[in-house]
């Protein structure tokens, strides 16, 4: 059974930091897309950044590139989002999501969730000004 726990959600001030973490179960992360996502109240759900497990991809949204970074540790199965310089705009749930076996796309405003079949629950991103 796949799962996807993620971690790190927190309230802080503007100009702060946060790193995200998503924990991976139940498969393999290799060769696969895995990204972060973020909703606001009111608001759709935007692709934040995913990356390839495999390499060769990267993407980030235009309003968070320069701020935030993907990564992996491939060993443990884990996704991070180190967020810096956070504004009020970031709060939002973040949520893990994984596309096993499946190359990362990109739209104008960044990643998508083509092909994005498991999710996690979300953690909680609250900026304060």
């Amino acid at each position: 059974q796949v799962q996807l726990e993620e971690s790190g959600g927190d309230s802080v001030q503007a100009g702060g930091s946060l790193r995200l973490s998503c924990a991976a179960s139940g498969y393999t992360t290799r060769n696969s897309c895995m990204g972060w996502f973020r909703q606001a109240p009111g608001k759709e759900r935007e692709g934040v950044a995913a990356m390839h497990t495999g390499g060769g991809q990267i993407y980030y949204a235009d309003s968070v590139n320069g701020r935030f970074t993907i990564s992996q540790d491939a060993i443990k199965n884990i996704l991070y989002l180190q967020m810096n310089s956070l504004k009020p705009e970031d709060t939002a749930m973040y949520y893990c999501a994984a596309a096993p076996l499946r190359s990362c796309t990109a739209g104008a405003g960044g990643p998508t969730s083509v092909g994005m079949d498991y999710w996690g629950n979300g953690t909680l991103v609250t900026i304060s000004s």
